[in-house]
């Protein structure tokens, strides 16, 4: 059936070399820009969420969603060295399962980064109202809120997509040397937080544990597992990236350890030195330290938020975009948004419409919602990645693997477990979003990419 017909390794190499986006992204640049997407909306405005629903045992929340994530990078990163391209997901589905499947994977990866970005925009504008409240600015409701949380529109999060949107328009080498900048900034920030709260930890807050059970546990991670998704972001890269063989995998490696780390100690500082019926959902770790009376510290980290989460947009945006391009470049979308400007060797019109449909999103939904629609789609992608692996190991053993996913078919099998576990617990309103998105994706291939894919007229 034409519908399943695959790319082969030929085709990528081709696609490779006519790529005409720079190459300069090495290794440190990778990791950096994993943490910058993992470490920003989730550590700053997720662990608040996650905690209402797991209470203190959010860490284990957080433990949970580490080792899904943990082991999608194991797959992600066998697949990123069998194919150096842009397109993630996506590219690595066309190979394995064929068409109509790459397909229905990008469109739900669009789903992911748009979703993604539109939750980062949020949260950073929550961020910035918060800190303004602090200092008796207030910005009129009406312009900082949804429509269906009573307001207009929530400019600030319009205005900070737009900006990111030029910085990525101007080019990606440019895009990541702030990224490597503002990905300090946050750590440096994170590790105040923990060493001025660790010193104020009250045990008591930690009881009850689990005031919500294993269900709130599982609850928990399957909202905050939106805080580890940027990692897929480092593969979309390969295409832009000097040793694409080699410095994915290094990559990915050297940012989920940092986040793990990252993401567990905040976890229990947080829930130590505050309880968590009094967490801020929009502005967790600023209003934990204001709480206990260290209100220096609670405007550094909540300037530091602020200026952290530009990079998590940066980031998911350009996630989005290559994913995107790389469709479009393969017929299903309209070729057009394939097109490198020559200037900046960017794709421009692609990233101009990436960001004003994110700007759209983040304007006019509520944080809450947009995050719930983003964990779904990732954690399917993330399944079929897994899969993907056993598949090729058995198709194509003779294909080189610089780097090899170990255990299989166990550890693909367990990460698809884990995947599919957590979207188990997701709101059932989560999956009828989802559904539609599918159905109308499905709507556009039969109507364009299937007669328009660059695939068929080979």
């Amino acid at each position: 059936m034409e519908i399943f017909r695959k790319k082969t390794v030929e085709n990528f190499d081709q696609d490779y070399a006519k790529s005409t986006l720079k190459r300069k992204l090495t290794s440190f640049d990778l990791a950096a820009l994993g943490i910058g997407s993992v470490v920003g909306t989730g550590i700053f405005v997720a662990t608040g969420q996650g905690a209402k629903l797991a209470g203190p045992a959010v860490t284990i929340s957080f433990i949970i969603a580490a080792i899904t994530s943990a082991l999608c990078a194991l797959t992600y990163s066998e697949l990123a060295s069998m194919f150096p391209v842009s397109g993630s997901t996506y590219s690595y589905s066309y190979v394995a399962f064929g068409e109509i499947i790459a397909w229905i994977i990008g469109w739900d990866l669009i789903l992911e980064y748009l979703v993604s970005a539109a939750a980062v925009a949020s949260g950073w504008s929550g961020a910035l109202i918060g800190i303004l409240n602090d200092y008796g600015i207030k910005l009129p409701s009406m312009l900082t809120k949804a429509p269906v949380s009573g307001g207009i529109v929530d400019l600030p999060a319009v205005l900070i997509t737009a900006l990111v949107t030029w910085l990525l328009y101007i080019g990606v080498s440019e895009s990541a040397k702030i990224n490597d900048i503002i990905v300090g900034i946050k750590i440096v920030v994170i590790i105040i937080f923990v060493i001025l709260g660790v010193t104020h930890i009250n045990v008591t807050n930690y009881h009850p544990f689990m005031p919500f059970g294993v269900k709130g546990i599982m609850s928990g991670a399957s909202i905050i597992f939106f805080a580890f998704i940027g990692f897929d972001a480092v593969s979309t890269a390969s295409e832009e990236t000097k040793n694409p063989e080699k410095d994915v995998p290094r990559g990915l490696t050297i940012c989920l350890i940092a986040v793990v780390i990252m993401y567990i100690s905040v976890s229990l500082v947080l829930t130590g030195i505050i309880s968590y019926k009094d967490i801020s959902i929009d502005n967790a770790l600023p209003g934990a330290l204001s709480h206990i009376g260290i209100t220096w510290g609670s405007a550094l980290v909540g300037v530091g938020a602020v200026i952290g989460m530009i990079s998590t947009l940066l980031v998911t945006l350009y996630g989005q975009i290559r994913i995107f391009m790389v469709m479009s470049r393969d017929g299903l979308l309209p070729n057009v948004f394939a097109k490198v400007n020559k200037k900046h060797r960017t794709p421009g019109l692609c990233t101009i419409l990436t960001g004003i449909l994110t700007a759209i999103i983040a304007g006019v939904l509520p944080l809450n919602m947009i995050m719930e629609l983003c964990n779904i789609g990732t954690l399917f992608a993330f399944a079929l990645v897994s899969l993907g692996v056993i598949v090729l190991r058995k198709k194509m053993p003779e294909v080189e693997r610089k780097f090899r996913c170990p255990g299989v078919p166990y550890t693909p099998i367990i990460t698809i477990f884990f995947c599919g576990y957590l979207i188990y617990h997701l709101p059932v309103v989560t999956w009828i979003r989802f559904a539609i998105w599918l159905l109308i994706g499905i709507l556009i291939y039969a109507f364009y990419g299937y007669k328009n894919s660059k695939m068929k007229a080979k």
